[in-house]
């Protein structure tokens, strides 16, 4: 494994920085003098990548393509282009670099700015890919005979959901309406939520398009990288809505992102294979090699007022398929994928109970609440406040995405009273 890449910025050094040389995750950020621009994370800092465009001191194609608040254009230039990048802001940044007095201005610490949705959103698509986290969902509703679907252990099942609903990590979430209706309800009844909930995942970003099927390994040159995403599930809405085409309104009311894209280049030295396979998959979705990266997952809770409790700590590699089986399985019809597609993994579970990446997991739907500071809980309550962190370790260095955080805000007064 390649070790740490030293910087002459000295806060990219330490062991503990989640934004080392090696990372260089590609994220869109504002001052309050400036209008949203494009930049990469180093140390305790932004490179205002737009900036040095503009300079002249980063020039990688007869045009520019980060005169834009998002990265949709850099990636649709292609992977040379991603190389092409990463090798130049390498050479920039790195140690003994003789670019240092001309680059400096142009780096802006991170306490000063806000951070952005890094891309714009296609089209985003969830999966239901992690086999501990299918395994307990099924036992909880189905018994543990029957806890996996006919399919599931041959396909990657997924559903299409609402690209308006992705936002970026420090939004709030408004607690949904909706049809809700209990075992002993004679009739549905339109009320917020009881059941909210999250799902840890991690989310894949397209960055190129296809026409027709790809292979696994085609589909994994397509991803530019990689984002923590938290697809807010309220579970009460979907017991009723999801009979016989699956999610809808349950999933509609935000999907939130981690504000930096760590890209497919700088995870490469933490690929890991996928779990060995308890039924032989058809070979259009045979992996070439190992597809799945060790990134190390935790999910932290916040009541209002307190202080946090990780509730669950789990890895990617768990996954079952892999986002290139993933996206290559969503070409199969011949669907065209577009830049800036977002791919959600699936819940991330282990097989032990801290392991679980759901509330609806942790408290086993609800029957056995468990702890945090102060108290306990079996499902999000008002103003809770869940982060998502991940991070990958190398020799002497850290892959970070930046947290994911969401606060949950009360429900609106009846939209529909008049």
């Amino acid at each position: 494994m390649t070790g740490l890449i030293r910087s002459w910025v000295e806060s990219a050094n330490a062991p503990d920085c989640p934004f080392p040389l090696n990372n260089l995750p590609c994220g869109v950020f504002s001052t309050a003098d400036t209008d949203p621009r494009c930049g990469v994370a180093i140390g305790d800092f932004v490179l205002d990548v737009a900036g040095l465009e503009e300079k002249g001191l980063l020039s990688l194609t007869g045009g520019p393509l980060l005169d834009v608040p998002f990265w949709n254009d850099l990636m649709e230039a292609g992977p040379e282009i991603w190389a092409a990048l990463r090798a130049r802001l390498t050479a920039l940044l790195a140690e003994g670099s003789g670019d240092r007095e001309a680059v400096t201005p142009f780096l802006v610490p991170l306490a000063d700015v806000t951070l952005h949705m890094p891309f714009l959103v296609s089209e985003y698509t969830d999966f239901y890919a992690g086999r501990h986290h299918a395994f307990n969902v099924g036992t909880m509703f189905r018994g543990p005979e029957n806890a996996l679907p006919p399919n599931w252990l041959h396909i990657p099942i997924g559903y299409n959901g609402r690209a308006s609903s992705v936002v970026v990590s420090g939004t709030d979430v408004r607690r949904p309406w909706g049809q809700l209706k209990g075992p002993d309800d004679a009739a549905p009844r339109f009320a917020p939520s009881a059941r909210f909930d999250i799902e840890l995942e991690m989310g894949a970003v397209v960055g190129q398009p296809s026409e027709g099927p790809v292979t696994v390994t085609e589909a994994d040159a397509m991803i530019f990288g990689y984002v923590l995403l938290n697809d807010w599930s309220a579970r009460d809405i979907q017991a009723w809505e999801y009979q016989p085409l699956g999610p809808f309104q349950s999933k509609a009311t935000a999907t939130t992102i981690s504000p930096w894209i760590v890209t497919r280049a700088a995870l490469e030295p933490f690929r890991t294979p996928s779990p060995a396979r308890e039924k032989p998959l058809l070979p259009y979705l045979a992996e070439p090699g190992p597809m799945l990266y060790d990134i190390a997952l935790e999910v932290g809770l916040t009541p209002e007022g307190g202080t946090e409790t990780v509730i669950s700590r789990t890895n990617y590699a768990e996954m079952y398929y892999s986002a290139a089986q993933q996206l290559a399985h969503h070409t199969t019809s011949g669907c065209a994928m577009n830049v800036g597609d977002l791919l959600g993994s699936g819940t991330i579970s282990g097989p032990e109970k801290g392991n679980r990446g759901s509330l609806l997991e942790l408290s086993w739907g609800g029957k056995e609440p468990f702890e945090i500071a102060g108290g306990s809980r079996s499902f999000i309550q008002d103003n809770d406040t869940l982060v998502l962190r991940g991070q990958c370790r190398g020799e002497g260095y850290t892959i970070g995405f930046g947290d994911c955080v969401g606060k949950v805000i009360p429900a609106l007064a009846d939209p529909y009273a008049r």
